[in-house]
């Protein structure tokens, strides 16, 4: 599930922490995806409640509204893959149901581009699809030992899986993020495509300061674009090295950005997410001889330490305090 509050932006940290215990109170296996993000295995819950699905999302969503003001977007499933799939498809304040049966979760799959999949990544999309194999229902129907040929033993076995609904991860309660995430969402829908590289631009440095007072850099960045008609895109690119450089991870995304030819399309909200974290001292870093790039990186460490002393709006770039 996704929290929201109702007049859009960001989700506080004392909000997000709050509404972690409020799961807390209802199971005792939840596990957060920051910034706004949880997954939480209620089969318990159901059973000491009363209550169905349906019924114990209701009361998530009401509790979390009067204690917080925040809105929920929640996916159930049987699975944590499927959970998350379904929770981005759910229309804000709402809940998808996915049935924990065979041929219900085939249907929700089945017309599904094969870049839905966990784990499938641009690359892979691309190779399945040159086999003719774009969406999770040829995937499904393909042999095992095709897929095993098409993308090596073990991914093709867990691909095959995974077409097929199956998730062997567990909900892990207190497990350390892998990634970190961000949105901005339009006040209209946005077809200006300055306003939307502004928006990318807040994001990355939203970022990059919380990967840099985290200790952690990323290997990776994840684009997801929301469009008014309720599609969305998403690409990923992996960095050129592991990073919290803000700079570094603005040309990269914005060169997914422009990748996506998105001309005049009509966005609502737009979504960046570090992906792959490793802390800080492990990653290598490939030395510059360009005096540019030292000297950004000094502005960017003093900058971040004004914003740790005075908020984190005591330092910003002039394009995004306009």
């Amino acid at each position: 599930m996704r929290f929201r509050p109702p007049a859009g932006g960001p989700l506080g940290v004392d909000a997000y922490a709050g509404l972690l215990d409020l799961l807390g109170g209802l199971t005792s296996v939840v596990q957060a995806l920051p910034p706004d993000g949880a997954l939480a295995d209620v089969r318990g819950a159901l059973r000491y409640f009363g209550r169905d699905t349906a019924g114990l999302a209701a009361l998530i969503r009401v509790r979390a509204l009067a204690l917080y003001g925040a809105d929920c977007v929640i996916g159930a499933a049987p699975n944590p893959m499927l959970a998350r799939m379904a929770a981005r498809e759910a229309a804000p304040g709402r809940t998808l149901l996915v049935p924990d049966t065979p041929d219900a979760v085939r249907e929700f799959l089945a017309r599904k581009p094969a870049g839905a999949l966990d784990g499938i990544g641009p690359k892979a999309a691309r190779t399945l699809c040159s086999y003719g194999l774009d969406s999770v229902g040829r995937i499904a129907a393909a042999p095992l030992a095709t897929l095993q040929r098409i993308l090596g033993a073990r991914a093709g076995r867990e691909t095959h899986e995974r077409a097929h609904g199956i998730d062997r991860t567990p909900v892990v309660p207190g497990a350390a993020a892998r990634s970190l995430g961000a949105e901005r969402r339009f006040d209209r829908d946005e077809l200006d495509p300055v306003h939307q590289r502004r928006a990318l631009l807040s994001l990355t440095e939203e970022l990059g300061a919380r990967l840099r007072a985290q200790g952690q850099v990323c290997r990776s960045l994840s684009l997801t674009v929301r469009c008014a008609d309720r599609t969305q895109l998403t690409r990923d690119r992996v960095l050129p090295e592991p990073t919290a450089h803000s700079a570094a991870l603005t040309a990269t995304a914005y060169g997914i950005h422009a990748g996506l030819g998105l001309q005049r399309a009509r966005v609502r909200a737009i979504a960046l997410r570090a992906e792959g974290l490793t802390p800080a001292e492990r990653a290598a870093h490939q030395l510059s001889f360009d005096p540019e790039d030292d000297k950004a990186r000094r502005i960017e460490a003093v900058a971040d330490r004004l914003r740790a002393r005075f908020g984190p709006t005591a330092v910003t770039r002039g394009t995004l305090a306009a």
